[in-house]
């Protein structure tokens, strides 16, 4: 058994799933793995089931109709982790651009004294790697920005590479996180401080993917932009008592 379920949610990643599920199973520190796929035409959820009786009790899918938002598949991973009662709950991307050999590291802060641990790009100047400079700029001042607007002393603020204490999940009130792209990212940071929590940055070495392609678009950003001032605003009339 293991008290650590990682949530990878997948929308045509056919390249990667296998290799990711292997890698994260190969590691000294026992995790389970939860897939939540968007119905991806590729075949991805075949891959998975494929793998599900040679890591029977550890590997586990959820399947959604169509392309409903990174959010959402976290939101729903969340709610899927609680009712088993997992004490750790990681975020991770299928696509290698997180080390899966960083998962005992976000762990290890956890046991020791954090409630939520990001794998932070910025935390130690900048960590990455293959992104194009345009790219790696707008994550940087996007950061600055979110800093800027909510007061939040957060280096990696759309970090995307996260473990959870159990207690952080269960204290959010989860049907209220509401944006879907980086912003998601975003508000669950800002909620998880709000509420009083202990959020630390574990530095991370971050990595482009090398196979599949990016879910980035112009939407999601401009959800991120606008959605930061959303956010603060509607904080100043919430109670984040616990």
């Amino acid at each position: 058994m293991s008290d650590s379920l990682v949530i990878i949610p997948t929308y045509n990643e056919k390249e990667n799933i296998e290799k990711i599920i292997r890698k994260v199973f190969s590691l000294a520190q026992p995790f389970h793995v939860l897939i939540i796929d968007d119905g991806s035409p590729d075949g991805t959820a075949e891959i998975v089931k494929s793998l599900q009786a040679e890591y029977e009790g550890h590997l586990f899918i959820e399947e959604r109709s169509g392309k409903q938002g990174l959010g959402t598949a976290y939101i729903y991973g969340f709610n899927w982790a609680l009712q088993k009662n997992y004490d750790y709950i990681f975020e991770m991307d299928a696509d290698f651009s997180h080390n899966p050999d960083d998962l005992a590291r976000l762990r290890e802060a956890c046991v020791n004294g954090a409630d939520v641990a990001i794998g932070s790009r910025y935390v130690k100047g900048v960590n990455v790697v293959n992104w194009p400079m345009g790219r790696v700029l707008m994550s940087y001042f996007a950061s600055m920005y979110v800093r800027f607007v909510t007061r939040i002393n957060i280096q990696d603020a759309t970090a995307g590479f996260k473990c959870y204490r159990k207690i952080v999940l269960e204290t959010i009130p989860l049907n209220k996180i509401k944006f879907v792209g980086y912003a998601f990212q975003i508000e669950m940071k800002f909620t998880a401080i709000k509420f009083g929590f202990k959020v630390v940055e574990v530095p991370i070495i971050f990595t482009d993917r090398t196979e599949g392609t990016s879910k980035m678009s112009t939407r999601i950003f401009r959800e991120a932009f606008l959605g930061v001032i959303q956010m603060k605003v509607n904080s100043w009339f919430r109670n984040y008592s616990r």
